[in-house]
């Protein structure tokens, strides 16, 4: 295989490099969010602990937000203690990763496959994508650029074997990359079939003449079982993460037919949304029963009809079909056949699965078209198209990046483009409230519970307004029993939604009840270890045992 200069190579790399961190630069100045940025950082004691034995052993060992993955942890808790709560630090972090995973993508794919330009335009849809900018531009997001460097670095590693070496030493340094890979983010447990796929394209290690060659395929798979030892114990470790905190749903909330109709809608959605990426949200509302028939009929003729296509290219682009697989292969775990969240599809899912589509596009599809044409012709059509898309790329991100400067833009944006979205209309209430504008919160919570009345967040913090807002005129004692009522019974009666429902109590008159209430929820906060509520719940009660209500504009530590 011939292969580019390493000069050339290093300094396209570089260039690539550059170009994407500038692309991404305006992000250095976005606040923080209210989706997941409080979650994961702005409120969470532990990221104090900074990397300390303290902080790793807590990173390693927690499941908090229903997620394991230790080394994001640790990239955050490092951002906090060179930096503390900037914005603007963790922000640069992840343009960095984004941008060194591309330049590390373009190095993996030029090794793999000779062609300098090509595996520089392929690395640079990615770079560019408006896909890309959710991850990038949402510090909550690390997750997926830390692990797309460790997923890129162990296919640069992959391929700089050059056949050389076989068995357990060709994958040594992969598995300790994919290692790292992983406790960065779980979604790399498609990596080893990935690397079976480069096997057939480009390296040609697993096919002779027209036919499989199987002992080539047997020693491929061989070499692989530790990759495909660790990615199942991976898999076993998410699985009990995210059923820790029940955010797995059931097969009576959401059935397998309507999980696998979402499924197939959501691929052709991922495909149309790669070719033309307008109207990109932070959060698309899962259908359930609402999807037709005819949408997902019409989604599995299409799948039908491009995967026909791409397997007959097989022998004339394996390119084509190699780019295919990789791309519906990486989405499989991120479907919904589990279903995990009430998203319907998600715009970081397919941060990694678009190299995939780049790869057919970028090898895959000239062989298809512009075969037996004059190479002059090839080289000149490929370098106008190419520049042309790289352009609609980056000036398409950068508006999609201005959507994710604030909390109200990021949600106004989601509003725009999804029209009825409950989870925008609660992020929306919350930069009101926290602007000071109560009835600005108040009316987008009441959107929410009206689009979306099993929405336990929402019910909740709507009642806690409604029962303890200092302005007596936005007070609704009775509205805010009932939310109450409706958001204990959704969540299980936590001891956050019991505090809310005594307050409510309280607010309405009935001081017995909230008394009762207010005893079991500080009985819930002290068993699950949740001190400071406990504490402001035990103030609380004593309030409504002196027969006063207690009354605050917002709750610490709920």
């Amino acid at each position: 295989m011939a292969l580019a200069g390493g000069t050339p190579r290093i300094a396209t790399a570089l260039a690539l490099c550059a170009l994407v961190a500038a692309l991404y630069w305006p992000a250095r100045q976005h606040e923080w969010l209210n989706y997941d940025d409080d979650v994961y950082v702005t409120a969470l004691p532990e990221i104090t602990l900074g990397i300390s034995r303290e902080g790793v052993a807590w990173a390693f060992s927690t499941f908090q937000g229903s997620n394991w993955f230790p080394l994001t942890r640790l990239s955050w808790m490092l951002d906090y203690e060179l930096a503390g709560l900037d914005a603007k630090r963790f922000h640069t972090t992840n343009l960095l990763l984004h941008a060194l995973a591309a330049a590390v993508l373009f190095l993996a794919l030029s090794r793999l496959t000779g062609a300098r330009w090509r595996s520089a335009f392929a690395a640079a849809v990615f770079g560019l994508h408006p896909l890309a900018v959710e991850p990038v531009a949402w510090a909550a997001g690390r997750k997926d650029p830390l692990a797309g460097l460790f997923f890129a670095l162990a296919l640069w590693a992959y391929a700089a074997q050059d056949g050389r070496l076989r068995g357990p030493l060709r994958v040594a340094p992969v598995f300790l990359l994919l290692l790292l890979g992983l406790l960065s983010k779980q979604t790399l447990v498609t990596f080893p079939f990935v690397l079976l796929l480069l096997d057939v394209w480009p390296l040609g290690r697993l096919r002779r003449a027209e036919s499989w060659d199987r002992g080539e395929l047997r020693r491929a798979l061989l070499e692989k079982l530790p990759l495909f030892a660790l990615v199942a114990a991976f898999s076993v470790v998410t699985l009990v993460a995210q059923s820790s905190t029940g955010i797995v749903a059931d097969l009576e909330r959401l059935p397998l037919a309507q999980r696998l109709g979402n499924a197939a809608v959501a691929l052709v959605t991922y495909l149309g949304n790669s070719v033309a990426p307008v109207g990109l949200a932070v959060f698309y509302p899962h259908p359930g029963d609402s999807l037709s028939a005819l949408r997902v009929a019409l989604a599995l003729l299409t799948l039908a009809g491009l995967g026909t296509g791409a397997w007959r290219c097989r022998q004339r682009a394996p390119a084509l079909t190699v780019g295919a697989l990789w791309f519906a292969g990486m989405l499989v775990p991120v479907l919904g056949i589990v279903q995990v969240g009430d998203q319907a599809l998600a715009d970081r899912y397919m941060y990694l699965p678009l190299v995939g589509l780049a790869i057919a596009a970028t090898w895959g599809v000239p062989e298809l078209l512009l075969r037996g044409r004059p190479e002059l012709l090839r080289r000149n059509v490929l370098a106008v198209a190419g520049l042309c898309v790289l352009a609609a790329l980056a000036w398409t991100t950068s508006r999609q990046l201005a959507h994710w400067r604030t909390s109200e833009t990021l949600m106004q944006h989601a509003l725009d483009v999804t029209g009825e979205n409950y989870v925008a209309y609660s992020h929306l209430g919350e930069a009101r409230l926290a602007q000071g504008d109560a009835a600005g919160a108040a009316a987008h919570w009441r959107d929410a519970a009206r689009v979306e009345p099993r929405y336990a967040t929402v019910a909740n913090n709507l009642a806690w307004l409604l029962a303890t807002h200092p302005d007596a005129t936005l007070r609704d004692g009775d509205e805010a029993v009932r939310l109450a009522e409706r958001a204990a019974a959704l969540s299980g009666d936590t001891a956050t939604t019991l505090d809310t429902l005594a307050a409510a109590y309280a607010e309405a008159g009935r001081g017995d009840a909230a008394i009762a209430t207010a005893e079991r929820a500080l009985s819930s906060a002290r068993a699950a270890g949740q001190e400071q509520l406990a504490a402001q719940i035990e103030t609380r009660l004593a309030r409504y045992r002196s027969g006063r209500a207690w009354r605050e504009p917002s709750r610490s530590g709920s």
